[in-house]
């Protein structure tokens, strides 16, 4: 371990040296939505660039992203004078401030939402208040966080969803628990990043992170809460490299104390994204997962998984294998000028022999994303498209016990929808000056756990060791549901900067089984101002 200390700590000083002799231009990292990355996939999969499209967030001060990024972020911009409450609300930061040795900006951040659900009769209302600051120091050093506290009446779903797992989809804890039907909380995030030189990023965030190109991702999602991690990025044109520690919390096991607070686990993840040709490019993925402590002892995090050019499974076998081990591929090959084919395949766990026998054994866990995806539909300019497919076989995901299982905060870190299901997803976006149209489709099936004792291993959270069978497991299996989730929306952008609009949406929700029907239709209008991925499409 002293061995260990010592080449970090050189490794170290060797970065800040040489980060003295290049300057470079700090690499912005927050993230942004799927639809707003969406908007620019005439650069980001092009035949014409080799973007590493597959690490999410991007660093949209790359030299290929930063044109289109500034376009939209300047598409208010007038360089005749205005008075100052005119430029603050329709083209300025309400604070902003620029100098050769350091920038920030800062904004409030609204998201008051009216809605009404047809089905119910009932109303449904967010408020929320929100800030975000950021800024750069010096040409290598960026920062960001935003703060936002909540109140809200949800729809039925959500509402139901908040009562059974205590949280609130992607974010935090609920503080009141289910017997208030408004919901009340707040969040926050935070990241540093450093470039010390151009072919190296290291972040420190409080925040999410994504591997994929699709919608979903079966290897690494945004779907869960927050978490802090450390990330090293290392870009050597063809080759983009990233190395990920987090540490995550579990809800479900028992605390040892208040003191203690929820129970801890760490995650290491490793991701090499390889442009091969102008088209194709390949990714290779492993992680791991463990606990923090158990009854016995603080295990702590585990200094054999430091070391970020390292393959995780050899090391969590010399071990002794008490961890999970996950393995997984990302494809992306730009088929013609405006569409990509992409995929994703993902090994938790499998024997061989019960594969190849096809008699569904419980432990052949794996999951797999196929879709396409491209720009100018039918020709026309800003018309964007993607239609994919993901499925996950029962038990996928899932472990010893929650400790031990690829989630975060009674969430998955991969599908929102766990295991044993299959989707397909279409979605439409398009930009017409100040206004965006988008439309969205989700159709599911998976099968649910008919009752308590049941264990069809579609939730990620239940111990592998309570399935109903070993053999003859399928996908689907236990209560078969169907669902589709059909949203809408229209936007109208009054200050680029941090996405303020006016915007109008329409939600169709329909969640069907032997036992009866849950539908919801929503209609809701609202001043927004998040750039931030938030599902309700589950």
């Amino acid at each position: 371990m002293k061995n260990r200390i010592v080449i970090s700590i050189i490794t170290i000083i060797i970065i800040f040296k040489v980060g003295r002799l290049e300057a470079q231009t700090p690499n912005h990292n927050q993230p942004f939505s799927h639809q707003f990355y969406q908007k620019f996939d005439n650069k980001i999969y092009s035949q014409k660039t080799k973007f590493h499209s597959s690490i999410k967030p991007y660093f949209i001060d790359d030299t290929i992203l930063k044109p289109s990024v500034d376009s939209f972020f300047n598409v208010n911009l007038d360089t005749n004078k205005k008075s100052w409450a005119h430029r603050k609300l329709f083209q300025e930061h309400f604070i902003e401030v620029k100098n050769k040795d350091f920038t920030v900006f800062a904004d409030f951040l609204p998201d008051f939402t009216l809605g009404y659900d047809e089905v119910t009769g009932q109303n449904t209302w967010l408020n929320t208040r929100g800030y975000q600051l950021g800024g750069t120091i010096g040409d290598k050093f960026f920062f960001y966080t935003s703060g936002f506290e909540n109140q809200a009446k949800f729809p039925n779903y959500i509402t139901e969803f908040v009562n059974e797992n205590g949280i609130i989809p992607g974010e935090v804890n609920d503080k009141f628990g289910p017997r208030k039907s408004i919901k009340d909380w707040a969040y926050a995030t935070a990241i540093l990043s450093y470039t010390p030189v151009k072919y190296l990023n290291v972040t420190l965030g409080q925040d999410k992170n994504f591997i994929g190109d699709g919608y979903r991702s079966m290897l690494l999602s945004d779907v869960a809460a927050n978490y802090p991690f450390l990330r090293l990025t290392a870009n050597l044109g063809n080759v983009k490299y990233m190395a990920l520690w987090a540490q995550f919390q579990d809800l479900k096991s028992p605390q040892f104390s208040y003191d203690n607070g929820f129970r801890k686990k760490w995650g290491v993840f490793h991701y090499l994204d390889w442009n091969v040709t102008d088209r194709l490019s390949v990714g290779i993925f492993d992680a791991i997962i463990w606990q923090d402590a158990d009854s016995t002892g603080k295990r702590g995090f585990d200094f054999s998984y430091v070391n970020p050019l390292i393959f995780l499974r050899p090391v969590e076998g010399q071990n002794g294998s008490p961890d999970n081990a996950l393995v997984g591929l990302n494809l992306k090959y730009e088929l013609l000028k405006n569409l990509t084919v992409y995929g994703q395949f993902l090994a938790d766990e499998f024997t061989a022999k019960e594969v190849f026998a096809g008699n569904g054994y419980w432990a052949n866990k794996f999951a797999y994303q196929i879709g396409i995806r491209g720009f100018d539909m039918f020709s026309v300019k800003r018309l964007n498209y993607l239609f994919e497919f993901n499925t996950a076989r029962p038990f996928t995901y899932t472990q010893r016990s929650s400790l031990l299982n690829f989630g975060h905060y009674n969430q998955p870190l991969a599908h929102l929808y766990g295991a044993n299901f299959r989707e397909t997803v279409g979605i439409l976006n398009y930009s017409l000056g100040k206004f965006d149209f988008s439309g969205k489709v989700n159709l599911a099936q998976y099968g649910l756990d008919a009752s308590a004792n049941d264990n069809f291993g579609k939730d990620i959270y239940k111990p592998y060791s309570t399935r109903n069978s070993d053999y003859n497991n399928i996908t689907t299996q236990g209560l078969k549901t169907s669902l589709l989730v059909a949203t809408g929306r229209i936007s109208y952008l009054i200050n680029p900067k941090y996405n303020l609009r006016l915007e109008l949406g329409g939600l169709i929700r329909s969640e069907s089984n032997d036992r009866g029907d849950r539908n919801t239709t929503l209609i809701s209008f609202g001043l927004r101002s998040s750039f931030r991925n938030f599902y309700d499409d589950f």
